[in-house]
């Protein structure tokens, strides 16, 4: 059976390579240090399909080293621990310099992680990690801090036309029929910037003429027959946040059923459980927030949860919470608050701090008056004084809107018996 098309395409020199000039231009960074023969470990970070396996792959073959790769989805510590140990165990019968390439590496436990931290280190071997997620988030501190991270961008229009001119040029089974390429938006609206869905789409849409030599594909033809092909959940495409939408708004509307169904959808898409985990965290303060707080300390909990325990049985976790939030009161005043006071931060700067709430380390800035007047507030029956915090230009702003749930009633109680009537709610 042939390979698909992107496959196929995958360039094999660096020359061949298309995009990422801002890392692979002469005088770009990644493209200096590979010419200079010395790469530090490193992490790819970018979306699907612009070619970070490709570029470990090529970097390898560039410099002449050996390249192992493991997918994280499917590899374990014994995996990695056994290609450390083959590269040690090889004497000097075993090229200096190999590479470990990890695809999908934020799939990593930490504990898979940590196994790979004494080899990057001692130089046993340098990591290529390739992520789709922010690595700051996803890798650990102490693996992070040891490798370079690039971050890869979508493809230009440029340069996902560019693809599909080589594939009509080079590509031998392309090259049996006479294609005529009319319009090209509906095919670059479809791949989102995705060389490897481009190239894939494209395939699928010549290969529904299969009787026909001569093919003229327009914007119309590939709606047409594209559409049904690409009518199923894609981790990495528009389904992704398609769904996500779904999910995060069935919540917010509080219907647990709906909620459900849609964690499914993701769950039999090969979601990641972590993103589901972090969009419950999100959603726990933007949409519940102070109407009701353990949902926060619960969606944080689910979090920690599935790090630890891992797939699948962690699709049960997610559904626990998922139910809970469905099922809490809602409220939105902590996010409104938020919002709104960093609008008016943008509209007036940076205003000064009052003297009062000043601090003053040195005898010069109490002789300016920093801390004059501040009192204490547990200085004063009930741990409170009325004195102001705002600057002056924005006394008397009121970012908080308590919402209806008992719970936000209950704090905007508290702040009118405080505050009496500085506050309007």
């Amino acid at each position: 059976m042939n390979a698909p098309l992107a496959e196929r395409m995958r360039p094999t020199t660096l020359d061949q390579y298309i995009g990422q000039r801002h890392l692979l231009a002469p005088n770009a960074s990644l493209r200096r240090a590979l010419d200079a023969g010395v790469i530090p470990s490193m992490i790819f970070w970018g979306p699907p399909g612009v070619g970070k396996t490709t570029l470990a792959q090529l970097i390898a073959q560039h410099l002449q080293r050996p390249i192992h790769t493991l997918s994280a989805i499917s590899s374990g510590v014994k995996d990695v621990r056994e290609i450390i140990a083959k590269v040690q165990g090889g004497g000097m019968f075993t090229p200096k310099g190999s590479i470990l390439f990890i695809d999908e590496i934020h799939r990593f436990s930490k504990a898979q992680q940590d196994s790979l931290l004494g080899a990057v280190e001692k130089g046993v071997v340098t990591l290529i990690g390739a992520t789709t997620e922010n690595p700051s988030f996803e890798v650990i501190s102490a693996l992070l801090s040891r490798c370079q991270v690039y971050t890869l961008t979508n493809h230009s229009k440029d340069d996902l036309l560019a693809l599909i001119d080589r594939a009509l040029l080079e590509d031998p089974i392309l090259q049996r029929k006479k294609i005529i390429l009319r319009e090209t938006n509906a095919l670059l609206r479809i791949s989102g910037g995705d060389a490897r869905k481009l190239l894939n789409v494209f395939e699928i849409i010549v290969g529904t003429f299969q009787e026909q030599n001569d093919i003229e594909i327009t914007d119309d033809v590939v709606l047409q027959n594209a559409q049904q092909s690409l009518a199923r959940y894609d981790k990495d495409g528009e389904q992704h946040y398609d769904i996500i939408s779904a999910f995060i708004k069935s919540v917010r509307g509080s219907d647990p059923n709906a909620a459900v169904y849609w964690l499914a959808r993701m769950v039999e898409g090969g979601e990641d459980p972590k993103f589901i985990a972090r969009r419950l965290v999100i959603l726990a303060a933007e949409d519940i927030g102070l109407a009701n707080p353990n949902a926060l300390l619960l969606a944080n909990a689910c979090f920690q949860a599935v790090e630890n325990v891992g797939w699948p049985e962690s699709r049960i976790i997610l559904s626990e919470c998922t139910l809970y939030l469905a099922g809490s009161p809602k409220g939105n005043a902590a996010y409104m608050a938020i919002n709104k006071a960093q609008q008016l931060v943008q509209q007036t700067g940076n205003l000064g701090v009052p003297l009062p709430l000043r601090n003053a380390p040195s005898a010069l800035m109490k002789e300016l008056g920093y801390g004059d007047g501040y009192q204490y507030s547990h200085d004063h029956p009930g741990n409170f004084y009325n004195q102001e915090f705002l600057p002056t230009e924005i006394i008397g702003t009121n970012f908080i809107a308590p919402g209806s749930s008992p719970k936000e009633q209950e704090l905007a109680q508290q702040i009118r018996k405080w505050w009496q009537d500085k506050y309007k709610f």
